[in-house]
Parts: C-alpha cells; sequence; structure tokens
C-alpha cells in the first residue's frame, strides 16, 4: 500500500500544473482582450484625429466664419423678455387654470391671435410678442413637502401608508399636487405683461369651483348656526348656575333647590360654571376660526406675486448662435470626413 503513494502524489501533482496552466491561459487571454481593446480604441482615436489634423486650416476657418456669423446673428435677432407671477388657487381652480395655459400655448401655435385678443383684451400686435406660456409647480422648502407627504399620509389608511415612501411621494407628484403655481410668459415685447393678469384671473373661474365655493359657504352657515344654538344653550346654563351662585350666598344650606325637585350643591356650580366658561370660549374660537376661514379663501385664488411691469431679458441655450453655430459645423465636417472615408473603403474594398 505503502508503494502506491508516490504514485498519487505524481498524480495530484500533475493535476496541479494542469489546472494552474488553465489558470494561467485564462488570465493571458483577458489581458491580451483588454490589450487589443485598448490598441483598437487608440487606433479609432488616432484615425480619427488625423484628418482633422491634415484639415486643420479648413477646419479652424469653417468654425470661425460660423463663429462670426453666430455672432451676428445673436447681436441683431430679436430679444425674447420673461415674466414670472405667483399664484395660490382655492376650490380646486387649479385644474381650470393649468387647463387654460395648455389652450392659450394651443392659440399661439394656431396664430390665433384674434382669440388672444379678445381674451386678453389686448392689441393684435401685443397678441402676435406673446411666444409661449408656462405653469409649473411654485417654489417649495422642504419643509412644504414634509407637510404635503404627511397630509397624504392622513388620507390614506394605515397599512397603505406603510408603503408610501417620501421618496416615492416627491418623485410621483405631479403639477396638480401642488396648492402653489409658478406662472410665466415669454413675449418679444418687454411692457406687455402686465396687460396679460387679466385675462390669467379669469382663468381661475369656472362651474366646478363656484358649486365647491358655494358649498363650502353653506357648510359655514350651518355650522355657525349650530355654534351660536350651543353658545345661547351655554349662556342659559350659566344664568343657572350664577342664580344658584347668588342664592348660595344668601342661604347656609349645602345644597340649593332648582324647583321641580332639582337641587345642586353650591361647589359644584361653581365648577360647572367654569367648565360652561371655558366651553363658550372654545365655541367662540370655532366660531372665530370659520369666519377667518371665509375671509381668507372667499376668492378663487390669490395672486402672491403679479408679472412685472418690464420683463427680463432672457435667453436659452439654443439663442446662443455664437458658439452653437461653430459647434453645428464641427459636426457637419466631421460627418462630411467619415462619409468620405467610408466611400473609399466600399470602392476599394475586394473579397
Amino acid at each position: 500500500m505503502s508503494e502506491n503513494l508516490p504514485n498519487n502524489n505524481q498524480e495530484e501533482e500533475v493535476d496541479l500544473g494542469v489546472l494552474f496552466n488553465a489558470i494561467g491561459k485564462f488570465f493571458d487571454k483577458i489581458f491580451g482582450f483588454i490589450s487589443n481593446a485598448l490598441k483598437g480604441l487608440f487606433s479609432v482615436f488616432i484615425y480619427a484625429l488625423k484628418p482633422m489634423i491634415s484639415n486643420f486650416k479648413l477646419i479652424f476657418s469653417v468654425m470661425l466664419v460660423a463663429a462670426i456669423i453666430g455672432f451676428v446673428l445673436e447681436k441683431y435677432n430679436a430679444k425674447t423678455y420673461k415674466s414670472v407671477m405667483f399664484v395660490k388657487p382655492y376650490f380646486d381652480s387649479k385644474y381650470q387654470l393649468v387647463n387654460n395655459i395648455n389652450y392659450f400655448n394651443a392659440l399661439i401655435g394656431n396664430q390665433d391671435y384674434e382669440t388672444l385678443t379678445q381674451t386678453f383684451n389686448i392689441s393684435e400686435e401685443d397678441a402676435k410678442a406673446i411666444n409661449e406660456f408656462e405653469i409649473e409647480i411654485g417654489p417649495e422648502s422642504e419643509n412644504d413637502k414634509i407637510k404635503q407627504y404627511d397630509t397624504y399620509l392622513k388620507s390614506l389608511d394605515s397599512i397603505r401608508a406603510q408603503e408610501i415612501s417620501y421618496t416615492d411621494f416627491i418623485e410621483n407628484r405631479d403639477i396638480f399636487s401642488s396648492d402653489f403655481f409658478e406662472i410665466s410668459v415669454e413675449a418679444q415685447k418687454k411692457d406687455i405683461f402686465k396687460n396679460l393678469e387679466n385675462g390669467l384671473i379669469s382663468s381661475f373661474e369656472n362651474t366646478y369651483s363656484e358649486k365647491k365655493k358655494k358649498k363650502r359657504d353653506s357648510l359655514i352657515y350651518l355650522q355657525k348656526q349650530n355654534i351660536m344654538r350651543s353658545i345661547s344653550s351655554v349662556d342659559s346654563l350659566q344664568k343657572v348656575y350664577i342664580k344658584v351662585l347668588e342664592e348660595d350666598s344668601k342661604s347656609t344650606n349645602n345644597t340649593i333647590s332648582l324647583g321641580e325637585g332639582f337641587s345642586i350643591e353650591p361647589e359644584k356650580a361653581k365648577t360647572k360654571e367654569f367648565e360652561l366658561l371655558n366651553k363658550e370660549l372654545q365655541l367662540r374660537q370655532e366660531l372665530r376660526m370659520l369666519d377667518e376661514q371665509k375671509i381668507e379663501e372667499n376668492d378663487f385664488f390669490d395672486i402672491v406675486s403679479g408679472f412685472q411691469e418690464i420683463g427680463s431679458v432672457t435667453k436659452s441655450i439654443f439663442q446662443k448662435y455664437t458658439y452653437i453655430f461653430p459647434l453645428l459645423a464641427f459636426m457637419i465636417l466631421c460627418l462630411i470626413f467619415v462619409t468620405d472615408k467610408i466611400i473609399r473603403f466600399v470602392k476599394g474594398y475586394e473579397r
């Protein structure tokens, strides 16, 4: 049995040698692949760079001319102006507002300046100067978002609320999730923005919001009537307990008769009077809050900040022709060089 041990050791050494050789070849292939890929990328880079260096003067000249043309167009192109308005809608009038903003943009796209003139009560010249309306969620702090998230969770059942994270809530919000909006207008005239406010104000008025406001007013009226009746009842009870205390000051009895078999102790009367006083204060506080609510939300919207008298000059990246034209010229030249190389390769290709 001991004679077989050397043979077993030799076989194990052979197996390990084969394994290490296989691992070595595997890594050689990986390094070879990475090396060939890098060489290929380098070759492509040099191949692409070669025509640019060979035609450097042509490329530089074309890009310089394009930059000059872009600068001239940017200098003498009509300026555009922008002004922003912040509003807070009530009674779900935000749905009509967003719909009307889209409608105004449709009128601009269809060049229906007559309808725009009638809607905003402006001249046709001013209507033609309007480029675009935009509406988006107004500026929000992190605290505002957290409050909205808390309000949303309270509207759900406890099991469903546990499945909605703050991140999911923020990512899945749409424009209707907000109660505060930013309306911006872009135009070719700098002093027409104030004239557009009245037309935008009319965007909040709609049948649904009017009905909702009437329902709210009716509910407030009923709540106030109920509170007034409660206050009247509390006042009546207070008079009873005051009478008890007056009787107590004239009598030495521990109990005071209220007639028809009813009696009350003076100490309890004092306690009840204090409780009724607190109840009356609470009811009057609720009454005051209802009055404040009706005053604060009595319109379909609040203008937090109106349009500026003079709009600010606006320039998007697509209007910076001084930079866009040379870039486009360079891309076109690259496309021409690549196309030329492909055509020459195809013509000279032999199987």
